[in-house]
């Protein structure tokens, strides 16, 4: 994906209400043969109604994992929540059963996953797979489903839905296939969203044309957002406020537009320049030294040191906090002790 222009990027109102979703200091372990693995370690964020967050940073990071923690989707004998909270509507959900979760991310919370191939059951129809929800959790008619079904698939772009009901996943573009997948997550119409990595393996354009989508729906219905990516060019346009994750714990956290201007982090800076910008066609892009550290013995201090241009012998002596320098916005915080003196220039 191109970089884009972050003048277009939306801008959310002051929010006064309380979170939708509020995610306080989440731990997540799993048990493996050579020992523990915390692959989430101290996560914290919120999502507004109306909101769209994007979750970033690359494979390994723990974005899906705390998606699935949020979900009640971890492995029930490998996986643990070890600490913290995930309060939706101010109910945590780490103390409510594991039946109570799955209904209410049956409802309120939806997910689209992101491959909608393994996803998507190959026996039934995409129709039947639309309409089941309503059938099976609203106690509907299946004739009113199916109604409802038809008009979600062509809320969503697909083409001929009266002919397109009746057939198999197989039988649908990549592309179309999570259409479908996104029609099946609107059924019970949630207030949350969370897409995990919804534009995974389709072309440039199919990409743009989700997200396009995703983003109309989340206008028109005003429900919160949660929008798992590696690329910060795909949630540019659409995104209010970002997450970036590294090696399971949060590097930086702030408004789209202030991480576009002003990266404070300097694996954020990283990112940025590792994608293709319009500013600068033909340009090289500059990746990201080296590799994310294993999890099973993470480095020292900060975990971003061993591939940061900038590391000094404080960086893996120290694990930084997130913190806001003074006079910066509230919402805009780095775990990185050269944050403040960044943050400051750039002002």
């Amino acid at each position: 994906m191109t970089k884009t222009a972050t003048k277009s990027t939306p801008i959310l109102p002051e929010q006064t209400s309380a979170p939708l979703l509020e995610v306080r200091n989440l731990g997540v372990e799993f048990s493996t043969a050579r020992g523990a693995l915390r692959a989430i370690d101290d996560v914290s964020f919120s999502v507004h109604e109306g909101e769209t967050l994007a979750v970033l940073g690359e494979s390994g990071s723990g974005k899906s994992v705390t998606a699935q923690a949020i979900m009640g989707l971890l492995p029930k004998h490998s996986a643990e929540i070890t600490d913290g909270e995930i309060r939706y509507e101010g109910t945590d959900l780490v103390q409510k059963s594991l039946k109570f979760v799955r209904q209410l991310c049956g409802t309120d919370i939806a997910m689209v996953f992101q491959d909608p191939l393994s996803s998507l059951n190959p026996v039934f129809t995409v129709g039947y797979q639309i309409a089941e929800p309503l059938v099976r959790r609203q106690g509907m008619k299946k004739r009113e489903a199916r109604e409802i079904a038809l008009d979600l698939m062509k809320r969503v772009g697909i083409p001929e839905p009266q002919r397109r009901f009746s057939q198999y996943p197989h039988q649908f573009s990549g592309g179309m296939r999570q259409r479908i997948m996104i029609a099946i997550a609107l059924a019970l119409k949630p207030k949350l969203l969370i897409a995990d990595e919804p534009t995974t393996a389709l072309d440039v354009t199919v990409q743009a044309q989700i997200m396009e989508l995703l983003a109309s729906i989340q206008e028109e219905s005003k429900m919160g957002m949660m929008l798992i990516t590696h690329d910060l060019g795909v949630v540019a346009d659409i995104a209010n406020r970002a997450v970036i994750m590294y090696s399971g714990r949060i590097a930086e956290t702030g408004s789209i537009r202030d991480m576009y201007d002003n990266p404070a982090h300097p694996y954020t800076e990283g990112l940025l320049n590792s994608i293709p910008s319009d500013k600068k066609p033909g340009e090289r892009l500059t990746p990201i030294a080296r590799s994310p550290p294993n999890l099973m013995n993470p480095p020292p201090g900060c975990r971003f040191a061993p591939r940061c241009p900038y590391a000094v012998d404080k960086c893996v002596a120290d694990v930084p906090e997130l913190r806001t320098p003074q006079g910066w916005p509230d919402d805009q915080a780095a775990a990185c002790i050269r944050s403040e003196e960044v943050m400051g220039d750039a002002k």
